[in-house]
């Protein structure tokens, strides 16, 4: 592989085969039979990698061992933390699908409940309807849904900005190291003001139902849109970590780990508030 003469080792024939070999170089040679030379060199390869260590992992970033910026063998892969990081997604979600599916079956069970009335001899339901600020809530449903648009681009962005990332900072070349990171704040933006806009609705709702205060069906919508609402700060604050990651001096396949789960996160919470939203307007 390389290496001087010095590093062979020479396998030399004995003096009583010389005569031999010259009578076989005096023939006429068979086709196919090499002649044996009177030294023969056996090099023992060298076990090297060069001077460089090892070369870039194949696939990068999606494939090979620490995605390609020399980690160990043993640390997963960025593909392999993307999806392992989806999993645990999914499994997060399937118990507030069944948080949420227990606090509609209450609510249903609830409102077509009914108690006993001395006065008629009859059982009679006692559930209060609210009068919805239903213009608010649409305008939060506008704000929460285009977040979701403009997270959805961030998502986009962060992929790439993977992929670019292996040129950034070549003579030359100008590739923005960062830029899903313009997307993921103007999404915190609008995810604070949808929460200004569900505390917004929970006063106008006060204000236009006298019996608020006492009646079972303000304490449902409390609940169901309080807890979303707590879900949502969540995704927040994830977002907020994937904002300052530049600042951390996280590597961008980090950051775009923590943007992808958070937008399928921050999807699924927009398809739960219209799911909620439907249940306190049509079942009222």
């Amino acid at each position: 592989m390389g290496g001087s003469r010095s590093d062979a080792s020479v396998l030399k024939l004995p003096s009583g085969l010389h005569a031999a070999k010259n009578q076989v170089l005096g023939r006429r040679r068979p086709k196919g039979i090499a002649v044996v030379s009177r030294e023969i060199s056996i090099r023992v390869p060298r076990t090297s990698q060069g001077g460089g260590g090892r070369g870039p992992t194949a696939g990068w970033p999606g494939d090979g061992g620490g995605g390609g910026r020399g980690g160990d063998d043993n640390t997963p892969s960025y593909g392999e933390r993307l999806r392992r990081y989806r999993l645990g997604l999914m499994l997060a979600l399937s118990s507030v699908v069944m948080l949420f599916v227990s606090f509609t079956t209450a609510y249903v069970v609830r409102k077509a409940g009914a108690i006993w009335d001395p006065a008629s001899n009859d059982y009679v339901s006692n559930w209060v309807p609210l009068t919805l600020p239903i213009k608010i809530l649409v305008v939060n449903t506008f704000v929460l849904l285009l977040s979701s648009f403009v997270l959805e681009f961030a998502r986009q962005r962060a992929a790439e900005d993977v992929a670019l990332a292996p040129i950034v900072g070549m003579p030359g070349i100008r590739v923005s190291a960062s830029r899903a990171l313009p997307w993921v704040w103007t999404t915190i933006v609008l995810g604070f003001g949808f929460l200004a806009g569900q505390g917004y609705a929970w006063r106008q709702l006060r204000l236009t139902n006298t019996t608020f205060a006492t009646t079972i069906s303000s304490s449902f919508f409390y609940m169901l849109t309080g807890v979303h609402a707590v879900h949502l700060i969540g995704g927040i604050l994830a977002l907020l970590y994937a904002g300052v990651t530049t600042w951390l001096h996280r590597p961008p396949e980090t950051r775009r780990i923590v943007i992808d789960v958070t937008a399928w996160y921050w999807h699924f919470m927009g398809l739960l508030w219209i799911y909620i939203f439907a249940l306190l307007y049509f079942a009222r």
